[in-house]
């Protein structure tokens, strides 16, 4: 006879799962006490939204599965947070969750009374509730497979207490299929036809990776056909690295193509948007990126996604790394001759040094306190080469994204789609556990801080040497430039914070914790921290007037005379 919890743990381990972020509740005590027969390690944090946090920073970072396991009624409801971010940017995650006894829905029972399969529904791949526990091995197995079938995302699993704790005779319990299916699915030969056909023609072409090129691992095959096409190759702040940073068709972030016209020089004619979504990270229906007049090849699991915003004269349905594939064989075909590209290539690539051209001659102090660009830039040249970086808040994360130079795939995790700020401390956790011999450092504002500081007791009591550099300007700084720049300066409202002391935070729970104010002292306060071995905070006084061009062009148009002001989207025409 085994139990609800022995089978949930057993089903995971033969998923692969190895690790499972949580908070306790006695719902899942059958669950907790099986982890340690089956070898499944237990990170317990402070709040289930960093738990869930944490295993999706897990899943970014390896690739593979994050599981995260809360209890019912509120650590449900807390953990909810962490489905839409998730979903948002297509990462693969499970939640379990418990719930009340079956036989007592209805009595307003302790941590019930609300339907949590509705709830999740809508910011999840599949959401079902186990109402039988022989059922359990066979619909984890489903979970997983379903987490990654097509565009990867979160899944959720409802599994009551009395289903967890009660006995069952094992014979009776039905065999699961396999919770992993390698296969892939391949381009069609008219497809890669038609793609190799018009990157030959192509004058200026551009690739741009996403974040299906993770989940795909087609690192290689991206620089093998780079490498033969003379492509230009950029990325969306997900793929950050899926092409090695001294590749030289590296042209680093896709924000580098806005350059080039911001100077006057002529953008791609041809993007292949390989596992890239068109949205916010593509400039969304701004032209800026992605010119109006380029023609377009776009490769996506999600056949919904191709023709998003503008048509597509390419479409092709499958995975990155399969496609690459078939795209390299096309290309090696006797008749196949790529063009010389050198000028272009040259080009495109050089485009990216424009950013270090605009700042580095910048004042490193302003008003007193340092630049934050010159901040971000010292702190990650503390965190040295093969860093894990985890990026949180409005503009921390995007001075950091400008001084990122050596990184590899799933080192780099940072903000998708959602905007989702609080999530750097789970992520942070979650990339440790994942990589525990490698440093983990993460850079973010002080408003995204204040969200879980208390994540740095599960960093202190897991051994998690965590780095964590707070840029520190007081203030919610994407905000307050906002309203600076819509209402006038001074009449900005519940954008101000404490200049508070976050690194005393840090020792107080028994952390490395150091404020700093000149720039000579980040790198070397970044050594010490990790150094001590221990959970760090690097406290650096920033200057709060600085505005990332970001939040300028994420703006708008804020002076328009005949349209309705809509900040960070699309200005409306005025009626009447």
């Amino acid at each position: 006879m085994v139990d609800g919890g022995e089978l949930l743990a057993r089903s995971l381990r033969a998923a692969g799962v190895e690790q499972v972020f949580a908070l306790h509740g006695g719902h899942l005590d059958s669950f907790w006490t099986a982890c340690g027969r089956h070898g499944i390690g237990l990170i317990d944090t402070r709040h289930e939204a960093a738990a869930g946090n944490a295993a999706d920073g897990y899943a970014r970072t390896t690739g593979r599965l994050g599981v995260a396991v809360v209890t019912s009624g509120p650590g449900f409801a807390n953990g909810f947070a962490a489905l839409p971010n998730a979903m948002s940017d297509g990462v693969p995650m499970l939640m379990v969750t418990s719930a009340p006894p079956l036989r007592e829905l209805e009595t307003n029972e302790m941590q019930g009374g609300f339907d949590q399969i509705a709830a999740a529904t809508p910011v999840t791949k599949w959401a079902h509730r186990i109402v039988t526990t022989e059922r359990i091995p066979d619909l984890v197995a489903l979970a997983v497979r379903k987490a990654f079938a097509g565009r990867p995302g979160p899944v959720l699993l409802e599994i009551p207490i009395d289903v967890l704790f009660t006995p069952v005779d094992e014979t009776a319990i039905p065999q699961p299929g396999s919770p992993t299916v390698t296969d892939r699915p391949g381009p069609s030969p008219a497809a890669v036809s038609a793609g190799i056909d018009r990157l030959r023609s192509a004058k200026r072409p551009a690739i741009v990776l996403g974040g299906g090129t993770l989940w795909s691992d087609c690192g290689d095959e991206i620089a093998e056909f780079a490498e033969k096409s003379g492509i230009p190759v950029f990325a969306n702040n997900r793929a950050i690295g899926v092409l090695p940073a001294d590749h030289p068709c590296n042209g680093w972030g896709v924000d580098s193509l806005a350059l080039l016209s911001m100077t006057g020089q002529p953008g791609p004619d041809v993007v292949v948007l390989m596992g890239c979504r068109m949205g916010l990270l593509t400039g969304g229906r701004a032209t800026s990126f992605i010119p109006a007049d380029a023609a377009v090849i776009q490769v996506d699991l999600d056949a919904s996604e191709i023709g998003r915003l503008r048509p597509i004269e390419v479409p092709i349905v499958a995975d990155c790394r399969e496609t690459l594939r078939a795209l390299l064989v096309a290309g090696a075909a006797d008749d196949v001759q790529w063009p010389d590209r050198s000028a272009w290539l040259a080009q495109a690539t050089a485009a990216h040094g424009l950013v270090e051209q605009m700042y580095s001659a910048a004042p490193a102090v302003d008003d007193g306190r340092l630049h934050p660009y010159h901040a971000t830039r010292e702190a990650l040249r503390g965190a040295g080469e093969g860093a894990v970086l985890v990026l949180d808040g409005g503009e921390a994360p995007l001075w950091a994204a400008m001084s990122q130079h050596t990184v590899a795939p799933h080192r780099v995790l940072n903000l998708g789609y959602m905007g989702f700020l609080g999530i750097g401390q789970g992520f942070a956790i979650g990339a440790q556990i994942a990589e525990p011999d490698r440093r983990v450092m993460q850079v973010t504002g002080d408003g995204s801080y204040g969200f879980h500081i208390q994540e740095l007791d599960t960093m202190v009591r897991h051994r998690l040497p965590i780095v964590t550099v707070v840029i520190n300007n007081a203030c919610w700084g994407m905000s307050i430039h906002g309203q600076d720049a819509i209402y006038g300066e001074g009449n900005d409202v519940i954008t101000r914070l404490a200049d508070t002391d976050y690194h005393e935070v840090a020792r107080a729970f028994g952390g490395y914790g150091e404020r700093v104010t000149q720039l000579d002292e980040i790198a070397p306060a970044v050594e010490k921290a990790f150094a001590s071995g221990l959970p760090a905070c690097i406290n650096v006084a920033v200057a709060p007037g600085v505005v990332h061009p970001m939040t300028t062009a994420m703006l708008g148009d804020v002076d328009a005379q005949n349209e309705i002001v809509v900040p960070y989207y699309e200005n409306l025409p005025k009626r009447g």
